[in-house]
This record gives C-alpha cells, structure tokens and sequence, in this order.
C-alpha cells in the first residue's frame, strides 16, 4: 500500500493542471503486481483534459494488463480526494467489486474502501478479462 501512495505522489508532482491549480495524482497495482502512475493532464479547451485515473489505467493497458487489484489517489489541494464519476465507472470497469481504493493525503493512506462502495451501482460487463 505504501507503494502505491508513493507512486500516486510521485505522479501528482507531475501533473499539468495550469487551468485548475488542482493537481491529482493515482496508481494501479494490476494483476500482475506492476504498478501504474498517472497524472490530470488538462487542456485549454475544458473538458478535453483527462484525469489522474484515466492515466493510469491508460498506462496499465499499454504495458499489458488488464485488471486492477488497488488503487491510490492523491490530490495536492483536497485530502481524501475521491475518484469523479467517470473515474469510478472507469475503475469498476477493470476492477472487481471488492478492489480496494486507497484514499490519501500528503502522509499516506487515510481510508479504504472499494469500488463497490465508491459506485455501489456501476454499469456491469464481462467483455474485459
């Protein structure tokens, strides 16, 4: 868990958020143990940008994975800083119910929860492996 929250903080400092001055950060441990980081990445023309999560599972996908088995997040501004709405039907997508999400500040993990509790009725598919 502690490597997941350094991977999230570490992603955080290179966020590019030049609009919102809201930087997040998130990792992925994916089946296989790797561990994927990612940033928002935003764009002048709102609301083109991506956020934290979407990174991430973006370079999970890339580097061959394709299940997620814990997540972290952190944002700069904000402790405790959940997932948005796309961002939780995103990891319900590649997670199971009971994929814990870690919840973080600026010293570490501060709550766990899963994917079911953050989208209790998420949209449902067995197309991903």
């Amino acid at each position: 868990m502690q490597d997941l929250f350094e991977a999230a903080r570490g992603a955080m400092a290179r966020a590019h958020a030049p609009y919102s001055k809201f930087p997040v950060g998130a990792a992925i441990r994916a089946e296989d143990g790797a561990i994927y980081a990612g940033a928002n990445i935003e764009n002048l023309s709102f609301p083109e940008g991506w956020c934290a999560e979407t990174t991430a599972i973006s370079h999970m996908i890339m580097g061959g994975a394709k299940r997620i088995v814990e997540v972290a997040v952190i944002a700069e501004k904000l402790a405790l800083c959940p997932p948005c709405g796309g961002c939780r039907q995103r990891l319900a997508e590649f997670s199971d119910a009971g994929t814990k999400l870690y919840l973080c500040d600026e010293t570490g993990v501060k709550k766990t929860m899963t994917i079911a509790e953050i989208l209790p009725h998420s949209f449902a598919t067995d197309v991903i492996g």
